[in-house]
């Protein structure tokens, strides 16, 4: 059982022929609302792509903008720990996808920002606690490190990116970055291999786009290749990824079968719109892997690119 303590806003989506540029304004082609906020993607990502019972901490404001997700939170059967803010409104973000299916996004955090330390419920049960920073970064740390003392295998999503404080980094047994988030972290510019090694997280897993993802786990590189899709919209990949990825790893996956359940969950997740909405059910995600036949020599070439990409030499075992 997974508790997943962290954001849940209302996504406001435009589709557009291409993201704006700094002044300028482009007609959007499309709006709609989706329920979203990482903690809540995650949530429902461990609950429907990765079959977990699955908890998640998440506070609101009193105002039709907290309906719809927690209707998508209870669709997903993902069990609700409220906490209700009278003074600010429901979360929001505010995000423009191009039509090659990127995106990019502002966040109004609104309630997120009410969640306290003291508002973690018993911990009793649960394998995995997963974490992300669109929450205040105090109540991150107290959650991490009461976690770490009852047991619980805790995860953190580092996103949006920012330094992180010893104290947390500690607490950690998993870390799941991008590469923007794993060189704020790390601290330095030197390659994704390099930056992997200068962190003391037992394992760190970062997530590389159309390349695919690495880690280091417990000192051995892991390498997972991306699957070939058509991308429709990203908004809620990564949440996707890190939701099956931990709901794999409390169900004992080994953590290079974890790797690439979750590639292909996020990868289905890219193919359809939104965030939450996007999120595939466990069975698509096998029917999914089931189906992907590619050549020895396509799969080593992709390979040898990611690894190249991560700083290895391409043909050189790690």
């Amino acid at each position: 059982m997974i508790l997943v303590a962290g954001s849940a806003n209302l996504d406001f989506v435009v589709r557009a022929q291409h993201i704006p540029a700094p002044g300028e304004t482009v007609l959007g082609q499309d709006f709609q609302t989706y329920p979203g906020g990482k903690g809540a993607n995650q949530a429902v990502a461990c609950a429907r792509a990765g079959g977990v019972s699955t908890h998640l901490l998440a506070a609101f404001g009193n105002d039709a903008f907290a309906t719809p997700i927690e209707a998508s939170l209870q669709q997903a059967q993902v069990v609700l720990h409220p906490v209700r803010s009278a003074q600010l409104a429901t979360g929001t973000a505010f995000i423009c996808v191009s039509e090659q299916g990127e995106n990019a996004i502002t966040v109004a955090p609104g309630a997120n920002q009410a969640l306290r330390p003291q508002h973690l419920p018993p911990l009793q049960g649960f394998s995995h606690l997963l974490l992300q920073l669109e929450t205040p970064l105090e109540s991150v740390c107290a959650y991490a490190q009461a976690a770490q003392q009852a047991g619980v295998c805790v995860a953190l999503n580092a996103a949006p990116a920012q330094p992180l404080p010893p104290a947390l980094l500690d607490a950690l047994d998993l870390l799941l970055v991008n590469e923007t988030e794993l060189a704020c972290i790390a601290g330095h510019a030197g390659s994704i291999v390099e930056c992997l090694q200068g962190l003391q997280v037992p394992s760190v897993v970062v997530t590389l786009g159309a390349h695919g993802c690495c880690a280091l786990h417990h000192g051995a590189l892991l390498f997972q290749t991306a699957f070939p899709i058509t991308p429709l919209d990203t908004t809620g990949a990564g949440d996707t990824f890190c939701g099956a990825l931990c709901a794999q790893l409390s169900q004992g996956a080994a953590m290079p079968e974890a790797l690439r359940y979750a590639s292909a969950a996020s990868a289905l997740a890219c193919t359809r719109a939104g965030a939450q909405t996007s999120i595939p059910e466990a069975a698509d995600v096998r029917a999914f892997l089931q189906q992907q036949h590619s050549s020895d020599s396509a799969q080593h070439a992709a390979l040898a690119q990611l690894r190249s990409f991560c700083g290895l030499p391409a043909t050189t075992t790690p």
